[in-house]
């Protein structure tokens, strides 16, 4: 039986992707601070900003199975507001869950995947990273993060028969809107900022179900030969393709009239 571990599973993306691998066969394990085990999904608890919780979290599934087929990256939340009026303590927090808490479970199943030869990573990026949103921008910067991380790390561990992928979604219907930490100072100098995270927040509402990226990420599981970046949705698709094609003066401009 393969096994999946995936963080951050407990709504949105997660919760679809893991009920999704069950449905396939897949022994899964689903770890965060508040998700449920049922008959087909293994809870364990975890906060990914933790580096003992973590490991601990991973310890645990390593008791409960002797090897790790694949590992989805998915834990993230988001938080808007200028730069100007961000403060260093939002931004790392930003950081720490979206980054670092991808680069800590990275770390902690490497030397399993190194020992048994074989294995894949997932991590969960956004369009966004390709395209800065003006308003969240360190949220951009966080999954910007991660595709680089991503890269290098795929030729570190391709002799060790590991491979690393992105999955990168466009605007997704979830609770991911509404959970995001909104800074509204420096709303009566920055005109722009309710109207963008509006524009913003209301093509996330519309967006692409949570079943069509779960979709994607178990191609991604089963690709014979995966790709180390996925853009999940054709528009989006479209869209980062034209950000390589065209001048970057005139793709930020075209954003920012988006969201403005």
């Amino acid at each position: 039986m393969k096994t999946l571990l995936l963080t951050g599973g407990s709504s949105g993306i997660g919760l679809t992707t893991v009920q999704l691998f069950a449905q396939k066969g897949w022994r899964v394990f689903e770890l965060s601070r508040s998700g449920k085990t049922t008959a087909a999904i293994t809870h364990i608890d975890c906060d990914v900003t933790d580096d003992m919780s973590v490991q601990h979290a991973v310890d645990q599934v390593m008791h409960l199975t002797d090897h790790l087929d694949v590992v989805i990256s998915n834990a993230g939340f988001g938080i808007s507001g200028p730069i100007e009026f961000t403060s260093i303590e939002e931004a790392k927090k930003q950081f720490d869950v979206n980054f670092f808490g991808a680069f800590r479970l990275a770390q902690s199943v490497l030397p399993i995947m190194r020992q048994q030869g074989y294995g894949r990573i997932i991590f969960t990026s956004s369009v966004a990273a390709d395209l800065s949103i003006p308003y969240q921008s360190f949220y951009s910067a966080s999954k910007s993060a991660i595709n680089a991380l991503a890269l290098a790390l795929a030729n570190e561990v391709r002799s060790f028969g590991i491979r690393v992928s992105v999955l990168m979604p466009g605007d997704v219907a979830t609770g991911f809107t509404d959970a995001r930490e909104k800074n509204i100072e420096g709303a009566n100098i920055y005109k722009g900022l309710h109207s963008a995270v509006e524009a913003m927040e209301k093509d996330e509402r519309s967006g692409m179900t949570t079943a069509f990226i779960a979709r994607a990420f178990y191609r991604i599981a089963t690709a014979k030969y995966p790709k180390p970046i996925y853009v999940g949705g054709m528009i989006y698709k479209v869209f980062c393709l034209l950000n390589r094609l065209l001048p970057k003066r005139l793709v930020n401009w075209i954003v920012g009239k988006l969201y403005s």
